[in-house]
């Protein structure tokens, strides 16, 4: 437990405080609304931890890890649509829907992660760009940018056990992750994050350092998707729009980037402003165009929270931790 929480106990505190508080939210609010919305935050935690895997510890700017996304999404889709909707059926499709995003991920990982960061960017971006065009012409498995619907396993039908099974999952990738980022290998990442000249010389293979990073990545992605569509019960090309990473992208920068908990942040105060934004649009006309105070948001929040909200009160703590005990060293010398 050292590992995943750090030397001092009393770090366990909050994070088991919040968990609790989100176990017990469903009895003491029953909204179908904050149920679905809170089971929305809850994914896009999931993808956007996925996310930070690369970004913040890596060092690996990616613009189309959306294709991982909509390969779990579209593989649970499928699987659902042609067999019978069976607890069996889902959880087969979420494990092939994970192999097929791990075996991508490798390939496009060797194929490019040789590259500076930018190019590697924008060719992530051409092969989320492949899958998109890929799923609107092959009608005959996806029916197009149309999309289809599906049935889901009777058990899932419940919001409420709906609910319970996302935020399941956004615990216990939280914990994996921890536990990856803090293990040897999660090292060194963060050093070739660091310094990756540095880090080559000294004997790592960086590459495939990398390279198992995206894996991991995608298949914990790959998962957010096949949650996602269950929430909606229908699939189409827009899993494979660039706007879903952006969104992963913005969740981890405001969140903190390199901090899982800022990930976590970061997509419970997006879908959040969203929904209100939404709201407020069924109220008055002017905030019909609530993407405009969605962008005021998102600036202000890189004004005031240059690191991300996490990054920054880290830096808060440091500051303040360090101005105390100068003050201690003071009193013990005049004494």
């Amino acid at each position: 437990m050292k590992n995943l929480y750090g030397s001092n106990p009393k770090a366990r505190i909050p994070y088991i405080m919040i968990g609790l508080l989100l176990v017990l939210f469903p009895f003491m609010n029953d909204s179908r609304s904050m149920l679905i919305l809170f089971t929305q935050v809850f994914i896009f935690a999931v993808f956007a931890m996925s996310y930070d895997i690369l970004l913040g510890y890596t060092g690996i700017v990616s613009f189309g890890h959306a294709m991982f996304f909509g390969i779990g999404a579209y593989t649970t889709g499928i699987f659902l649509k042609r067999f019978e909707a069976t607890l069996l059926i889902l959880i087969v499709s979420i494990v092939v829907g994970a192999i097929i995003a791990a075996i991508v991920s490798y390939f496009v990982g060797l194929l490019s992660l040789r590259l500076k960061s930018h190019f590697y960017a924008m060719l992530t971006l051409a092969f989320a760009g492949l899958f998109l065009v890929m799923a609107e012409k092959w009608r005959t498995l996806t029916n197009g940018n149309d999309g289809f619907t599906f049935s889901i396993p009777d058990v899932l039908k419940d919001r409420m056990t709906l609910y319970f099974v996302t935020l399941a999952l956004m615990i216990g990738t939280f914990l994996f992750l921890r536990l990856f980022t803090n293990s040897p290998l999660g090292r060194v990442l963060q050093a070739i994050r660091e310094n990756e000249p540095r880090t080559e010389s000294l004997g790592y293979q960086v590459l495939h350092y990398k390279i198992i990073a995206s894996i991991v990545a995608g298949v914990i992605a790959s998962f957010a998707g096949s949650m996602y569509v269950l929430t909606l019960r229908f699939v189409n090309t827009s899993v494979f729009a660039i706007d879903v990473t952006l969104d992963a992208l913005l969740m981890t920068i405001i969140g903190g980037v390199g901090t899982l908990v800022g990930a976590i942040i970061g997509a419970g105060l997006i879908e959040f402003a969203h929904h209100w934004l939404t709201g407020l649009a069924k109220v008055h006309w002017i905030f019909e165009r609530w993407i405009i105070f969605f962008g005021i948001l998102y600036i202000l929040v890189v004004m005031f929270f240059p690191m991300g909200i996490v990054g920054t009160i880290r830096m808060w703590w440091v500051k303040r931790k360090k101005k105390k005990v100068a003050k201690i060293e003071k009193q013990q010398i005049a004494s």
